[in-house]
This record gives structure tokens, C-alpha cells and sequence, in this order.
């Protein structure tokens, strides 16, 4: 029924008896709780660094955020000096003359007063002397002369020409990827305005998609020519629209010297279509989409093309339509549209190499091709029993054609392993990296040098084995060197010629440390120290590293504990798991430093201990430990968290494991719950948020890359049934929460609608709260949702009495406080321009 909380019950569950109402928390205890979230705590922390943006000369800036507010610094690795990149009150004073000159948006009034503390740069670029380029977001650009009064002039928008039709693709897709923070009736519609577009290497071209044919656009002029002529609906070139990751950016690779595209013509025409209806007033909207589904006999196929621009010529490749597949991740580029990580053009522009892979993800096939021709030559194919992966994070294979050579990365020693191979023959000329722990991600190949620079976990003895450090090693696999020496999880970003990187260094415990290194990992420069002394005075505390047992019993696994910052001695917390299964990630995420971890610590303060275990299954381990749960998507490491939690327990008196709950979003809100069906007498209450509770009803590639293929038996059985949550709803005992966007283009809602309908027929008493018209995520029905789940503990868990209808802080606040360096935040700061 109706009412303006958007709730809405599918069975009531039975309330308690007063007298089971042992406490009752007052809205200080809430305000309390709310003062650990991120958007309240990161303001606290001042100096954190970001991603810094190389420069073409090696010189780069980032963003430091300080007490007093922004500063944009500017590094020269080959001088080993830093400073601000530019009188920030003299920019100031210049944007804001200019500004008055510029049309602001429909709707929007005059220009705010920008202040030197809080400039809204987005895009930073040098010239010579004191000029330079800004971009402030919202279209505004700058070019900004400092030399004497200081003046800046915008930059006009690159004309766009009144060609056809913008790109039109199916209903339903949208300019932001699902799975966001934004509610899709927010969102702006597809196909709207001028497409995304992919610049040329030469920056002097953009590629984009309109009317399903491939476009380009001369960026002094604006002029457009048409590339394609056959692309038609469902049958279009360089679409990123099949599945749950759907955008108006073009999928392509231009060649290095910017006078050919790789892409391809996605062919959807019998691809099944995903449907979601608008909840509002008169008519819904009904928006529909492709979305192959495990199991279908027919999902999204490519045919591979290289489209040479001046000619407008397209060669198509001669061989059979490929997989709409990664070797990586659930998409076919892992970048969302930008780029295309597994196609790999040589840097004289005339040969292109690719991997292409199976359906199931067991079997790879690196190819070159003919980009004249053509004409396709297997060099190397690996097949493996159940899943394979290119890396932790990044493609790792490596084309090198100037020796004729090319690097692979593989795990069938039970490690991430890189490994150097002939071109022509395809056979292994030697291992190159051996031993315990993975390589994760390369991040520099020096080809002359015959050096590799990458990522790597577990391979220092007595450390955290999900801590990352940077090594570099010679194609003969001989000279490994550890160049980040620290005791932490290290970020690396390297230069553009390799030469130096930025490393940022930090435990869940120890804030940040940032450092230039050359690629000898000697120290260059201090950049920056993060300042977390505000946030330790305000009474945060860190979260406790734990390692605990799996289920065998033997297995180290590793997470953090979270506890009232006022633990009173002698009093019992119930547990709360948050809980997320992989296999694409674990429970905890990062080991850096992070003044928030969602709201596990908010949790704590209203009287929990709140815990998060990277159970088997999950990456960045070895390989058994990944595959640990291949095939059987029911098990969620569900295991392996009850085990983690008994051990805890065992340790810490103050836990009382007779009280214990779940909770979790998408994958967990799947293995949330599988552990109240599954461990109806461990388990008394769960919160499921946004849950795939039956991949079958969910995009075809992440499940079957991670259970395979379905296969259905002569009686109606599939090897599928054991991950369906609906099959085993009849075994609930405790206390239930469902939630779901009614707009989910990732997890569509009916995953959890299969759900439900299973949990009425076997006459369980549940809680659905269904939130109209907000997707993957929630939107400005973040903070409501983040209440319920807070009221839902304390009520069912701790029997106490919450506060009635706590207002928390509003999603703006949310948004606005985000991180320095957050890309959301930098989004919403830069459209602040106006008033």
C-alpha cells in the first residue's frame, strides 16, 4: 500500500514484545553515528593525494587540498621542484572577469564568485611562460595569461554541425554508466546533445557515435564526415550498449598515428531486451534495452573492423563474429568506453593485435591482423579449466613487434605469472616472473631497455599478502627489484617515458605518504603528507586488521574489525557482517588509508561490532584460492564468514555471536540472503540491498565467466539451481530486509521481485522496501536507505528502540563532501559555477 515513507510491506514481521526493548537510542546517538561517515570525516583529513596528470614532458599536477583549500601544484621530476602552478587569487581574479562573458546555462543565473581557495579545475594544461588552459567543468574552458594584469579568455566549444541525427541507440541507455549514485529518472537521456567522443592521438580529431554509424569530427572546425554507412539499430559500430553497461561512448582504438580506428559492428538484432517502467503520475515511461541473459542461445557478437578515416574505407576481418568479451573483466572494455583493453595497435600504425574470448571465459585466442587485408594469423591460444584472467585490475598482455615478440600474463602455475613468447612461432621463450604472489597490473614496458614495471601482491614475506608494491624486472626474468620498500599498500603512477612515478603509500592505519621515485625507486621529491590530526581530535578511530581461519580451518583470511570508539568493559556487542562474495572483489576493498569504510564504523557506534572477511573466492590470492567456489555461486563465501566470525569470538569476549547479522549490496545482497537461508540458526538478521538473487536472471557474461555455462538436464534441473535464492526462501527463520531501485539497469529488480514471490508462497514473514524510479545505487535515497538499515539492526539485532524518523544529513551534503581528488566530487564542484 502507498505511503510517503515508499515503503512497502510484503508480510508484516511480528513485533516485539515491549519487554524484549532493553534500550532506547535518542537522535544524539544517531547524530553520533552519522559523525563516522564519509561525508562528515573526510573534511577532516586535509593533504590526501590524488591522482596526479602527467604531462607530455613528464611534468605533472595534482590537486592538494589543504585547511586553507585548494592548491594546484605543479612537479618537474627532471628539476625535483614543486610548487603552486600558478598565482591562484591572480587566476581568481581573471576567471571571474571572465566568467561575466560567458552564457550560462539554460535555467541558471550569473556566475558565482570563484575563490583563489576553492577553484573548480578540472583540466590543467601548461603552455609557455605563465599561459595555460583550465577547464572548470560544465562545458567552460579558459585560457588564462598571468605574465602581467593577468587576464583569461574563454575557449569556444568546438562548432558542431548540423549533420543528422545525435546517436539514437535503444531505449533506456544512458550518458552515465549504471550502477551509479544517480537516480535514472535524473539522468540525462540518451542519444541528447552532442555524443561522447574519442580524441585522436594527434588531437586534432574526435571519433563519436550518431545513428548507429561511426562519425568524426575536426576539432578546429567542427566539420563532421560519416565514416560508416551500414550501421543500423541493433547493428551498430563502436556501441558500448549490451548488458548492464550501457553508454553513448564509443568502444575504438585509434592507431598511434591517427589515421585508422579499430572498433567493431555489434550485431544485438537477437539479443533478449531488459525492461524497467517509471514510477509517476499519468503514463509510465517504459524503457527497454539489450540485455542477453545467462543461458540464452543468442547474445551480443562483434565483427572486428579497422576503419581507415581519410579514405573512409572499412575493412572488415575474416573471421567468424567474436564474443562480446574481456579477458578481463564483464565487459568488453573495462574502461567503460574509453579505449579498448584487449586490441593493441604496433607503433608504426601497420599491424593490430587482439585477443578474443570464449563465451565461458576458459579459452583465449591472441591474433594479428591485416589491417589492409584482412587477414587474420593465430598466434597463441591458452585454455584453461575454469575461468581466465589478464590481471588484477589491468590487461597485462603486451604486443611487441619491433622484436618480434609478446608478453602474456597467465596463472596456471596457481599465481599471476608474466611470461615472454616469440610472435611468429607463438612459443614460450622463457617465464619471466616466478614464485609466490601475483602480478596484478604492469604499469611500463621499456622495450629497449627490455624492462618491466608492475604492480604485485604477496610476494614480501610477513606482510598483509593484499598490500601492493611496485617491482621491476628484466625479460629474461632475472633482476627483480622491489623499488616501493615500504610496509603498505602503494599506488603507482608512472610517467609517460617511464623515468620516474608517483608513489603513494598508507595502511588502513597510516594515513598516506607521497613520494617522486625514479624507476630505480630512488626518492626524487616529498610531495605530500596526508594531516589526519583534525580527524584523530574529532574521536575517530582506525578499524582493527584481523586475520582469521576459513573453513578448512587453515587458510589465513584478512579483514577489519570495527568497534564502539567508547567499548565499555564487560558489556556484549552483537556482530554484524558486511558482506560482499567476489568473485570479481571481496568484502573489504583497498588497504589504504580510508577516514571512512562506508558506514561499518557509523554501525559500531550504535552498539555493534561490525566486521568485514575477504573469504576464498575472492581475488588478489592465489589462484585456488579464487576458484575456490567455481561453479557453486550459492556458497558466496558464506562459510568462510561464519568460521571468520566464530574464531573472532573466541578472541574477543566482548562479542556476542548468539546475535549476529548480514548485510550487503548487489553480490551481497545476493550472499546476504544465501546466509540467512542457508545459516537460518547462525544468522538472525540480514539486510539484503539490490541483490542478483538468481544470475540467471542477470547479464550473461559475470556469471558465466564465474560458474560457466548453464546446462539444463532432462528433468528440468540446472547446475544453476544451486545459486538460486528463491529455492531455498523457505528456510528463513529471522528477520529479513529486502531492498531495491525499481530503475536497477544493473541488477534489474526482478531479481529480488523472484525472490519475494518465493518468500510469500512459503508463508515467511519479510520486509521489502522498494525505492521508485533510483538505480544500481540509490541516489537521494541513499541516506533514507542507510537510516532503515541502521533502524533494522538496532530493532531486530540489539532490541532497542531507534530514534523515530532520523533525518540525516541530505544526499547534497553527501555529494559535496566527497574525498579530495573524488571524481563525483570534482563533478559536482565544477558544475557549481552558477547561481
Amino acid at each position: 500500500m502507498p505511503s510517503h515513507r515508499t515503503l512497502v510491506l510484503a508480510a508484516m514481521a511480528v513485533a516485539l514484545p515491549l519487554a524484549a526493548q532493553t534500550r532506547t537510542l535518542t537522535r544524539d546517538d544517531y547524530r553520533n553515528a552519522e559523525r563516522f561517515m564519509s561525508y562528515e570525516v573526510n573534511p577532516l583529513v586535509f593533504h590526501t593525494f590524488g591522482t596526479p596528470t602527467f604531462l607530455p614532458d613528464n611534468r605533472f599536477w595534482y590537486r592538494d587540498n589543504g585547511p586553507d583549500g585548494l592548491t594546484i601544484v605543479l612537479v618537474d621530476p627532471a628539476k625535483a621542484t614543486k610548487g603552486p602552478a600558478f598565482d591562484h587569487a591572480k587566476l581568481a581574479a581573471a576567471l571571474n572577469t571572465a566568467m561575466k562573458t560567458v552564457t550560462p546555462p539554460p535555467g541558471m543565473a550569473a556566475p558565482r564568485t570563484l575563490d583563489a581557495h576553492h577553484l573548480p579545475i578540472s583540466e590543467f594544461t601548461p603552455e609557455a611562460g605563465q599561459t595555460f588552459t583550465v577547464g572548470l567543468g560544465a562545458g567552460v574552458k579558459m585560457r588564462c595569461d598571468l605574465s602581467e594584469a593577468g587576464t583569461c579568455t574563454p575557449v569556444a566549444p568546438v562548432p558542431e554541425k548540423p549533420a543528422g541525427k545525435p546517436n539514437q541507440p535503444a531505449a533506456g541507455q544512458s550518458s552515465t554508466q549504471s550502477g551509479g549514485n544517480a537516480q535514472m529518472a535524473a539522468r540525462p537521456a540518451a542519444g541528447r546533445g552532442r555524443a561522447a567522443a574519442e580524441v585522436s592521438p594527434d588531437k586534432k580529431k574526435q571519433a563519436f557515435i550518431r545513428d548507429q554509424n561511426l562519425w568524426i569530427r575536426d576539432v578546429a572546425t567542427g566539420d563532421e564526415t560519416q565514416l560508416t554507412t551500414d550501421g543500423v539499430k541493433d547493428f551498430g559500430y563502436a556501441t558500448d550498449n549490451a548488458g548492464w553497461t550501457h553508454s553513448d561512448n564509443p568502444i575504438l582504438v585509434w592507431s598511434p598515428d591517427s589515421t585508422k580506428i579499430a572498433t567493431f559492428q555489434q550485431d544485438q538484432r537477437k539479443t533478449g531486451e531488459m525492461y524497467l517502467v517509471s514510477t509517476n503520475n499519468s503514463h509510465p515511461t517504459l524503457e527497454a534495452w539489450k540485455y542477453p541473459l545467462v543461458g540464452d542461445k543468442d547474445v551480443t557478437m562483434i565483427e572486428r573492423v579497422v576503419v581507415d578515416v581519410p579514405t573512409k574505407k572499412v575493412v572488415r576481418f575474416k573471421m567468424p563474429a567474436d564474443q562480446h568479451r574481456s579477458t578481463l573483466c564483464d565487459d568488453i572494455s573495462c574502461r567503460g568506453g574509453s579505449g579498448w583493453d584487449d586490441v593493441i595497435w604496433a607503433d608504426d600504425s601497420k599491424s593490430l593485435a587482439f585477443v578474443s574470448t570464449s563465451r565461458d571465459h576458459k579459452q583465449e585466442w591472441l591474433r594479428v591482423a591485416n589491417i589492409d587485408s584482412g587477414d587474420i594469423r593465430e598466434v597463441y591460444t591458452e585454455t584453461v579449466p575454469k575461468f581466465f584472467e589478464s590481471g588484477n585490475g589491468r590487461v597485462n598482455w603486451k604486443y611487441l613487434p619491433k622484436t618480434n615478440e609478446f608478453l602474456w600474463f597467465s596463472e596456471r602455475d596457481n599465481w599471476g605469472q608474466m611470461y615472454l613468447y616469440d610472435l611468429t612461432t607463438g612459443k614460450l621463450k622463457n617465464q619471466i616472473t616466478t614464485g609466490e604472489g601475483n602480478v596484478t597490473q604492469v604499469l611500463h614496458v621499456d622495450e629497449k631497455a627490455r624492462v618491466i614495471y608492475f604492480l604485485g601482491v604477496g610476494k614480501e614475506k610477513g606482510r598483509d599478502p593484499y598490500f601492493s608494491a611496485y617491482y621491476s624486472i628484466g625479460f629474461d626474468g632475472k633482476n627483480q627489484k622491489l623499488l616501493t620498500p615500504e610496509d603498505g599498500d602503494h599506488a603507482v603512477t608512472p610517467s609517460p617515458d617511464g623515468k620516474y612515478f608517483v608513489d603513494v603509500y598508507s595502511t588502513v592505519t597510516r594515513p598516506q605518504i607521497a613520494v617522486l621515485r625514479d624507476n630505480a625507486g630512488k626518492i626524487v621529491l616529498p610531495l605530500a603528507q596526508q594531516d589526519i590530526s583534525k580527524l584523530v581530535g574529532s574521536g575517530w578511530a582506525a578499524p582493527t586488521p584481523i586475520t582469521v581461519k576459513a573453513r578448512d580451518g587453515k587458510t589465513d583470511l584478512y579483514g577489519f574489525m570495527f568497534k564502539p570508539s567508547r567499548l565499555e568493559v564487560g558489556r556484549k556487542y552483537p556482530i554484524i557482517n558486511h558482506v560482499y562474495p567476489g568473485p570479481q572483489t571481496g568484502s573489504c576493498g583497498g588497504r589504504g588509508f580510508a577516514a571512512a569504510h562506508g558506514d561499518m564504523q557509523s554501525l559500531a557506534e550504535l552498539g555493534f561490532v561490525v566486521v568485514c572477511i575477504d573469504g576464498t573466492g575472492t581475488p588478489w590470492r592465489s589462484k585456488s584460492f579464487h576458484e575456490a567456489y567455481y561453479g557453486d555461486m550459492g556458497d558466496n563465501t558464506i562459510p568462510d564468514q561464519v568460521s571468520g566470525m566464530k574464531d573472532l569470538a573466541a578472541r574477543y569476549p566482548f562479542i556476542d555471536l548468539s546475535r549476529t547479522g548480514i548485510y550487503g549490496h548487489s553480490g551481497g545482497g545476493n550472499a546476504t540472503a544465501a546466509a540467512m537461508f542457508h545459516f537460518p540458526d547462525f544468522f538472525s538478521v540480514g539486510i539484503a540491498e539490490s541483490g542478483n538473487h538468481d544470475n540467471r536472471d542477470y547479464e550473461d557474461d559475470w556469471a558465466e565467466k564465474w560458474s560457466g555455462l548453464e546446462v539444463k538436464n532432462p528433468d528440468g534441473t540446472s547446475n544453476y539451481d544451486s545459486q538460486a535464492n528463491e529455492n531455498t526462501a523457505k528456510n528463513l527463520k529471522g528477520h529479513l530486509l529486502l531492498a531495491h531501485g525499481t530503475f536497477d539497469d544493473n541488477v534489474p529488480p526482478n531479481n529480488t521481485l523472484l525472490l519475494v514471490d518465493a518468500l510469500i508462497k512459503a508463508n515467511k514473514d519479510f520486509d521489502l522496501l522498494m525505492i521508485p524510479n533510483a538505480a544500481h545505487g540509490y541516489g537521494v535515497a541513499t541516506q533514507y536507505m542507510t537510516r532503515r538499515r541502521w533502524d533494522y539492526f538496532v530493532h531486530y539485532l540489539a532490541k532497542a528502540t531507534p530514534p523515530e524518523e532520523y533525518e540525516m544529513q541530505p544526499y547534497s551534503r553527501v555529494l559535496a563532501a566527497m574525498g579530495p581528488g573524488d571524481q563525483e566530487s570534482e563533478a559536482e564542484e565544477a558544475v557549481d559555477l552558477w547561481q
